[in-house]
């Protein structure tokens, strides 16, 4: 799990390097498979129930499973999830981060708000963990950060526990649920808040995989996969 979570937290590094004002995500794609062919590594989401790339690339409203397009041309200040999991010698890695195209100053203050509040909420969410926990101590610590900025957390969406498997038990909500389920060292899981400026409400896309803002505010995600230890939680899939 260490070294499944390492190389796609590494993965996800080079893919956000790629994201520039005129790329499209099609290219990034491209880039992204051929970086975990040179690792010796598959994509997972690579045809994991029909999905057709290698990674996710969600844009603005676009709140996640994005499907990368030689149309999809990135544009400055677009705010662009790119969700990463690689599959190594029988377990899975999973992450995600929002990137600014063009860097901070190429979008508006409520863009950088949106991110800033996201990753602070992931943040948070995982310093709560560890043994003996309630799962449930993730949303009951995402719901008030939320709530203060005057965003919406995304409710048909949850992390998921991970390892042999791409999506296991337990779910892991971003809002207060009544869980009883407890963390337990040894237990590997992801946390991916999906944040919104305007109405929590989704649509799907035709290609029933992408999901988008309904009312088309935009939205922001980050992603790690944590262990749970003997005394709190480590993030396996860690970045400077």
């Amino acid at each position: 799990m260490r070294d499944a979570a390492r190389i796609a937290s590494d993965v996800l590094a080079f893919a956000c390097e790629q994201v520039a004002p005129g790329i499209t995500t099609e290219e990034i794609d491209r880039r992204v498979h051929e970086k975990c062919v040179q690792l010796k590594v598959y994509p997972s989401p690579l045809n994991y129930n029909g999905f057709p790339k290698s990674l996710c690339t969600s844009i603005n409203e676009v709140v996640c499973h994005g499907i990368p397009d030689l149309q999809a041309e990135i544009a400055p200040g677009d705010l662009v999830k790119l969700d990463v999991t690689c599959y190594v010698r029988g377990y899975h890695g999973d992450n995600c981060r929002t990137v600014i195209a063009g860097g901070r100053d190429a979008t508006d203050d409520a863009g950088r708000r949106l991110t800033d509040v996201t990753k602070q909420a992931v943040d948070a969410a995982i310093a709560s963990c560890g043994p003996g926990v309630p799962v449930s101590q993730v949303g009951a610590t995402i719901d008030p950060i939320v709530a203060a900025a005057g965003y919406a957390s995304i409710k048909d969406y949850a992390g998921h526990g991970i390892g042999q498997h791409f999506h296991t038990l337990p779910l892991v909500y971003h809002h207060r649920t009544a869980e009883s389920v407890l963390m337990a060292p040894g237990m590997t899981f992801t946390i991916e808040p999906m944040l919104v400026e305007g109405s929590p409400r989704i649509l799907m896309w035709p290609d029933r995989w992408t999901v988008v803002t309904a009312d088309g505010g935009r939205a922001a995600q980050f992603e790690h996969t944590i262990l749970i230890t003997e005394h709190g939680a480590e993030v396996l899939t860690a970045y400077e």
